[in-house]
């Protein structure tokens, strides 16, 4: 007599192989936060410049999983769903931890850092419900991005790379801080607002390659 297979069996073999460069783009960003964690602790000097490496590499493993998935011809719902969860991970969370890491701790500064990510899954969630409407045919192909997509925060992580790099980080980090009332700002804080309200931005069109 045949025994079921247990539901996580069923599971994993439901994944495409696109679906396993997602799951390294989550790991990635996973990675970054841990490292990042290490390093607020104080047991991972090196921990800034980890997640500067991890999350562009989430970015190499989310550009590959969409060209495996259409070279196999195995896009999905499901895939979809996941390259969702796995971007808010790596390029929505992941940054953000990486600013405060940096040094961009004050009480606006986390205000800011918050807008940013929940701009950021707006902005994943409003293309997960929009995909089949902006495809141009029956492929299911979007022709464009409404709003930057998520990825672009890599952009503020290369940048802050660079600043750990020159140690720029924590008092001495870029522009250093203004009071405002009672809370603090560091003004650099003012680049992860602007990556997020461009995300949820529909004047904003970007052809999708």
């Amino acid at each position: 007599m045949n025994q079921p297979r247990p539901p996580h069996f069923s599971m994993i073999r439901g994944f495409h192989l696109a679906d396993w460069f997602t799951i390294a783009n989550a790991a990635c960003g996973m990675g970054a936060v841990l490292a990042l964690m290490g390093h607020l602790a104080g047991n991972n000097p090196g921990g800034l410049l980890h997640a500067a490496v991890l999350i562009p590499l989430a970015l190499v493993f989310d550009i590959l999983d969409g060209r495996v998935a259409r070279w196999r011809q195995t896009q999905s719902a499901l895939g979809r769903e996941l390259d969702s969860l796995a971007d808010a991970i790596s390029f929505g969370v992941a940054p953000a931890a990486m600013g405060y890491a940096c040094g961009l701790d004050g009480r606006w500064d986390c205000v800011v850092l918050i807008y940013f990510v929940a701009c950021g899954v707006s902005r994943l969630a409003r293309y997960n419900i929009t995909a089949d409407a902006l495809a141009a045919d029956a492929s299911g192909k979007v022709k464009y991005f409404e709003g930057t997509p998520i990825p672009s925060s890599v952009l503020l992580v290369l940048a802050l790379g660079v600043a750990a790099w020159q140690g720029r980080v924590g008092a001495a980090i870029w522009f250093s801080r203004v009071q405002l009332g009672p809370w603090a700002l560091h003004p650099l804080a003012l680049a992860f607002a602007l990556s997020g309200s461009l995300m949820i931005s529909k004047t904003i069109r970007i052809p999708k390659l």
